[in-house]
């Protein structure tokens, strides 16, 4: 039985690069688990948008025969003059691109996007898309290409791998549980991490009485004002100490947070249904992801686990869930997710530049109904048989 053939749309394919850590599960294996999970379908192709000093990515092609092209349009025409793949996996992280004066990387995700949807509006074909993390750096690219999606029919998906690894303890929600506030700890560089510290948050938010509604406001914060801002909010610091001591490998106590996180960031985000949250990013205090939330008068916590070493087999259950997509049309959890946290992204963003005042969001009154199951995810709060490792020793993890 012939494979669905899947071009790979890349910026940067360095070691452990999103490229290295998802292109090359869909050429190796998924480790998972349960062991080794072969892949169903194939890369029949790929476009590299830059080959920089660290590339492995052509050497990559060499060894599995996929051929690489010129341009996004042969990409997916396999050199022809139609289409002729069954799927595509655009991959627009890392790579040498410039900062604009907000802090964000400008990758060219919807220029990528752009390209593709191009190429299936000509073929009058609806094949899955598959888009790396937030859809764009800034909301209008973002709305446009969800907009171009639902117009052309495409079955789209987007996102992060945070809301597919481990959790420790395993915590989910039951649709419809009346949450009355939420935390988010995070780590890393604001824009890239702090996207998947909003991805941790709103695939648990999200299953809160009434499903998703929306985001009315969002303020970002710096320094002693948010410490200040949890003084303010007695509810919201006991669910960010939860988190926090739900986070196994950490320097200290959260009475130490402070003194270890010099330099703490805040996101605050005012739902529309008057739900209010917080994703904190404390550098210094932990190198890990936690939740916090407070239902029915009850603290619940856990830790995101990642998986460190080579196999970074968290996204392999990211890719597990794009390779469902790729073979059944179906997208596996809902796209709007991932266009609501680029747009609070975008908007803390924005905040941060314009001396840290609350930035009021009409636009992001986006609503939603989470995925009730998704197929492919950890059970477990620990990586058990995924430390099969295919992979040779690379450079730095990423998430």
């Amino acid at each position: 039985m012939t494979k669905p053939k899947i071009a790979a749309i890349v910026t940067e394919y360095r070691p452990r690069s999103h490229a290295d850590v998802i292109v090359g599960k869909f050429l190796r294996a998924f480790p998972t688990d349960e062991g080794m999970r072969m892949p169903r379908v194939e890369i029949a192709s790929m476009y590299l948008d830059q080959v920089n000093p660290t590339d492995i990515g052509v050497e990559t092609a060499r060894q599995f025969g996929v051929p690489i092209y010129p341009s996004i349009l042969r990409a997916l025409t396999l050199g022809g003059e139609e289409l002729a793949v069954d799927g595509v996996l655009i991959i627009g992280e890392h790579g040498e691109y410039p900062l604009n004066e907000k802090g964000q990387k400008l990758y060219p995700r919807r220029h990528l996007f752009e390209q593709v949807t191009g190429v299936l509006s000509t073929a009058k074909r609806a094949i899955p898309v598959f888009n790396d993390k937030h859809l764009a750096y800034n909301w209008l690219d973002a709305q446009w290409m969800y907009e171009r999606a639902l117009a052309l029919g495409l079955p789209f998906m987007a996102g992060s791998s945070l809301p597919v690894c481990w959790r420790r303890p395993f915590l989910e929600y039951p649709l419809d549980t009346p949450l009355e506030a939420a935390v988010a700890l995070g780590y890393g560089p604001l824009e890239s991490y702090g996207f998947h510290a909003l991805e941790t948050l709103q695939c648990m938010v999200e299953r809160r009485q009434g499903g998703e509604t929306g985001v009315a406001a969002v303020q970002c914060l710096k320094g002693e004002a948010v410490w200040r801002w949890l003084g303010a909010h007695p509810a919201h610091a006991a669910l960010a100490q939860a988190a926090g001591e739900a986070i196994l490998e950490r320097e200290g106590s959260w009475a130490d947070a402070p003194r270890l996180a010099p330099e703490p960031w805040a996101f605050i985000v005012h739902y529309v249904d008057g739900l209010q949250a917080a994703v904190l990013m404390l550098n210094g205090y932990a190198q890990s992801f936690a939740f916090a939330g407070l239902a029915g008068g009850n603290i619940q916590a856990c830790e995101f686990k990642l998986q460190g070493g080579n196999a970074h087999a968290h996204f392999s259950y990211l890719s597990l869930n794009i390779e469902e997509m790729f073979l059944t049309g179906k997208p596996t959890y809902p796209v709007e997710r991932t266009l609501l946290t680029t747009g609070i992204l975008a908007a803390a963003m924005d905040s941060r530049h314009q001396a840290h005042r609350v930035v009021p969001t009409p636009h992001l009154g986006i609503t939603y109904t989470p995925a009730e199951n998704v197929p492919h995810r950890p059970r477990g709060p620990e990586p058990a048989g995924a430390t099969l490792d295919p992979w040779p020793p690379a450079g730095d993890a990423l998430s």
